[in-house]
């Protein structure tokens, strides 16, 4: 189930969040623990940040801002099993004018999972304008006429 996060909800987000960022083996480690748990309290006052659910387990969680998805992160052990996909449709619904959303140019399983699912590429940057860095990839979802996103050939 996807739901709104909720302040109690803060320590399992962003142990989830760490987990996730940590599996990105070419990114230095920026942040400690206590400062993944104050962003993720300022994403639920602040943003829109929804999870995904299940028996109380928080898999995965997204985060929007006006006319950008700022995070989209699923627990890695399950990873491939529809969540982060559930996740970016709920994004669509709630922002069906579109979108924008940063990824890491080297994290080619995100790039080619927002690809299949619409998203286009927008600019390439070095990264000089990221606190990690790393250079990264602009993309941006936008629906179509038809009701198809953009790029999207299904």
């Amino acid at each position: 189930m996807i739901r709104r996060a909720r302040p109690e909800d803060a320590p399992a987000i962003a142990t989830l969040f760490r987990r996730s960022f940590g599996t990105l083996s070419f990114l230095p480690v920026v942040h400690t623990p206590e400062e993944y748990l104050r962003h993720v309290g300022h994403l639920i006052r602040e943003h829109e940040l929804w999870v995904f659910e299940v028996d109380d387990d928080i898999l995965g969680f997204a985060s929007l801002d006006d006319g950008e998805l700022s995070n989209l992160y699923v627990e890695p052990d399950v990873i491939g099993q529809g969540i982060g996909s559930m996740l970016l449709d709920h994004a669509k619904a709630r922002r069906p004018d579109g979108f924008r959303l940063w990824v890491f140019q080297e994290n080619e399983r995100a790039r080619a999972f927002y690809e299949r699912r619409g998203c286009t590429l927008v600019e390439l940057t070095d990264g000089s304008d990221n606190e990690q860095g790393a250079p990264d990839a602009l993309y941006q979802w936008r629906p179509t006429r038809e009701g198809r996103a953009s790029g999207d050939l299904s």
